[in-house]
């Protein structure tokens, strides 16, 4: 989509990309038994934290009365929030450490100018122009005053096509209205076309709109008075920012209401709306199509996936009712509200106040160098990730990881043949999904040419405007052209991982492959147990509520017959039931019809890390270590992945927005239903780790 974010969060955003950790926020800080790296500097290697850590554990609780604080309570206690932080979890602590490791590679190739080549001077310009703060200073908002005085010169509502393709271009925000991009024909997906999705919106979801609770109204409040603020920054005065602020809530909660909820993203059928330009043109009857595609460079294009019709027809319906002066306001406050980062410190630090302070509660701001490192991360990744692959990721390691994923998919090849619930001629179009399945692991095979994209050293906004416009470019690039299989959806240093039903692909990412996560000092329990159960995840992506959706080729289509997709519901239908019995924060359950994917992903991943474990311990038998016996360190090692603290108000957030489920329940959600984990702790039935109606699918 035209957004300055990576092809991941684009799939994320409607539903389509599945991954094991929430991107925001995922992770962790080490042990008590292992000094903690300050955040003030920059590591020259990364630091060991093993997979598995006894000082993480708390073996005053009963593992079958709360698997987790066994597993973690340790780690809770000794690891606070840090004060930048939302959240902080195993996965952050890593992502925090890989982000200062980067920080030195940055720093070196900003401070050392010979020779560098091509990639390394880009990196090492643009690092050194973003953590140029007294310039930044200097400049206040003028690096969005072209943008801005676009907006000012519009003489009439016709105008907003044009002048949409220019902001789009620019500033990558799906916040204008709406986003367009490109993406695969969700009904062939060797063809790429046009995509209009949603937008509109700046709070994190649709309900922060339309829900009458008073926590809602009272956050309602609080961003009128937060977008007042920037308004007043840019400007205005006391009483425009807050007639203009209240203009902004109107419009975008209209908007709000014609948005699909969550719920409803998670169903691919309700994200594809083949339109051609006529029919598009008639879904939003006042806005000129023909003008809008020329003005991003792409006045050819005849045919288009509306994600949301409903939401276009809204749309066109206040572009009718509104008033020039009206849709100006929103359009300068979107522009204020992606560019505030990127300006002198008030705009930064209102722009933080509350869009983490108040909606996530995090205390204070991080350091500049995180927002620099993440800024690259995002427009020049690959560049920055071959620097990361070349000093972190073997070949020994990459052949480790392609190793245990055949063992895991060879699992699942067994239980899809094994099923009685499912009928033969099913199994075989399950069998030639898992077959055609793709297996990405560490960094692509090819690395991104940026050489259309410019940086200056000391020009950090034009870059970042730069940057934005060349990713979008390179997206409607592809529009009409082969699929590019090979790409991937994230960086190698990214501490994640992911599976793209539309190219049946599941990609693990060099920067998730590095201890504790995946620990080749450790015996193989714990890194069964962990990596192996977030490879099973993934696997299991494909063939969730939502993945199963999809052929081997990656197409939406029904490959189910009727009685095997009625047995495969029911069965799903158990977990659902479970995780809407779990408390959040507050009164507030578990959306479990969000989650479904998840969960599923979690249980399936965990039984099918279990059966490839058993086929490694045939080769190679593991010994009992620390007073655990090997099945006991296996699951204590897929407990650990996710110990967390976080914060009520970051709770709150995720609970209408995040797929998935809080870590205690990740993990006990898990444990409670496989009979593996009741048996190597000994667990008897009555005891609250042991569910009398196990759930599972896979």
């Amino acid at each position: 989509m035209l957004q300055l974010r990576p092809l991941s969060a684009a799939l994320l955003a409607f539903g389509l990309l599945t991954n094991i950790a929430f991107a925001e926020d995922t992770a962790g800080k080490a042990p008590a038994s292992i000094p903690t790296v300050k955040q003030d500097q920059p590591l020259t290697e990364l630091p060991y934290h093993p997979s598995l850590d006894l000082s993480s554990m708390d073996t005053s609780v009963d593992p079958c009365e709360d698997f987790y604080t066994y597993s973690c309570g340790g780690w809770k206690a000794a690891n606070p929030i840090p004060s930048d932080r939302s959240n902080w979890s195993v996965y952050s602590k890593l992502a925090q450490d890989n982000q200062q490791y980067l920080w030195g590679i940055l720093a070196g190739l900003a401070k050392n100018t010979e020779g560098r080549n091509t990639s390394q001077q880009k990196i090492g310009d643009y690092f050194a122009s973003c953590m140029d703060e007294a310039s930044i200073e200097k400049l206040g908002y003028a690096p969005l005053r072209p943008a801005l005085d676009l907006i000012a010169n519009m003489k009439s509502k016709a105008s907003l096509a044009k002048v949409l393709a220019q902001l789009h271009l620019w500033t990558g925000d799906d916040g204008l209205f709406f986003s367009f991009g490109a993406s695969q024909d969700l009904a062939d997906s060797n063809s790429v076309i046009a995509y209009a999705t949603g937008g509109g919106i700046s709070l994190p979801d649709r309900d922060y709109y339309t829900k009458s609770d008073e926590k809602s109204k009272k956050m309602r409040e609080q961003y009128t008075q937060h977008v007042a603020k920037i308004f007043e920054l840019s400007g205005a005065t006391v009483e425009q920012a807050k007639q203009w602020s209240l203009t902004v809530l109107d419009i975008e909660t209209e908007l709000a209401k014609a948005t699909l909820t969550q719920v409803e993203k998670r169903d691919p059928h309700n994200l594809f709306h083949k339109l051609n330009a006529k029919a598009l043109q008639a879904l939003t009857p006042n806005f000129n199509w023909t003008e809008y595609l020329d003005g991003i460079g792409m006045k050819d294009l005849k045919t288009f996936n509306v994600t949301e019709p409903k939401l276009y027809q809204k749309m066109s319906q206040q572009w009718q009712k509104r008033s020039l002066a009206e849709i100006q306001t929103y359009l300068r406050w979107h522009v204020l509200h992606n560019g505030a980062a990127q300006l002198s410190s008030p705009f930064v630090n209102e722009n933080f106040a509350f869009y983490s302070k108040t909606l996530h509660g995090v205390p204070e701001q991080a350091p500049r160098w995180k927002y620099c490192v993440g800024l690259i991360d995002v427009q020049l990744g690959e560049a920055l990730g071959e620097e990361f692959v070349k000093r972190n990721f073997s070949p020994a390691l990459k052949e480790q990881t392609l190793r245990m994923t055949l063992q895991i998919e060879a699992a699942l090849k067994k239980d899809i043949a094994s099923l009685t619930w499912m009928s033969d001629k099913t199994k075989v179009k399950a069998q030639e999904k898992l077959t055609s399945m793709v297996n990405k692991i560490g960094y692509p095979d090819t690395w991104r040419d940026y050489s259309n994209f410019q940086i200056k050293p000391n020009d950090f906004a034009g870059n970042v405007q730069r940057g934005t416009v060349f990713e979008n470019r390179r997206q409607l690039g592809k529009i009409g052209k082969p699929v590019e299989r090979s790409e991937w959806g994230m960086t190698p240093q990214t501490v994640n991982a992911y599976y793209n039903p539309q190219m049946n692909d599941i990609n693990f990412p060099a920067g998730v492959l590095q201890p504790p996560l995946f620990d080749n000092k450790m015996d193989s329990g714990p890194n069964y147990g962990n990596t192996g159960g977030t490879i099973g995840h993934e696997i299991i992506h494909g063939f969730d509520d939502e993945g199963r959706q999809f052929d081997a080729k990656g197409n939406l289509k029904d490959w189910w017959g009727k009685k095997d997709g009625k047995e495969f519901l029911q069965r799903s239908q158990c977990i659902v039931d479970q995780y809407a019995g779990y408390t959040i924060v507050d009164d507030i359950k578990i959306n479990s019809k969000l989650t479904l994917g998840e969960d599923s992903a979690d249980l399936g991943g965990m039984l099918l890390a279990w059966m490839a474990w058993q086929a490694e311990l045939a080769e190679h038998p593991s010994e009992p270590r620390d007073g655990f016996s090997s099945e006991q360190r296996f699951f204590i090692g897929f407990a650990q992945w996710d110990c967390a603290n976080d914060r009520p108000e970051n709770e709150r957030v995720n609970a209408l927005t995040n797929p998935h489920s809080p870590g205690q329940f990740r993990i006990n959600g898990v444990a409670v239903n496989m009979p593996q984990f009741h048996k190597a702790f000994s667990c008897k039935p009555g005891q609250a780790m042991v569910k009398k109606d196990q759930c599972r699918v896979w």
